[in-house]
């Protein structure tokens, strides 16, 4: 059985802030550990994404959501800590 994450374990977003509940399996079934816009239909939506782009990505969008910079560094800085990231 799935493990249930209270973040996304590629991007970090909390999983009960994803207005989807999370991403998708390939059977459809909700994900517990990845949210919607990292994964999808059991895929990845950015299958050759580093951590390190995953970071500053999320700390681009943290910053168009208003948050200041050191925040966005703050949020986004474990992101390699993440499940997805671990073996690679």
């Amino acid at each position: 059985m799935e493990k249930a994450y209270k973040n996304c374990q590629s991007c970090g977003m909390p999983l009960k802030k994803d207005e989807k509940g999370g991403g998708s399996n390939a059977d459809g079934t909700l994900s517990k550990m990845y949210c919607s816009h990292c994964y999808a239909g059991g895929k990845f939506l950015q299958p050759d994404i580093t951590a390190v782009q995953m970071q500053g990505f999320v700390k681009g969008k943290l910053k168009e959501m208003g948050f200041p910079g050191f925040v966005a560094g703050w949020f986004s800085k474990g992101i390699p800590k993440l499940e997805r990231w671990k073996n690679g």
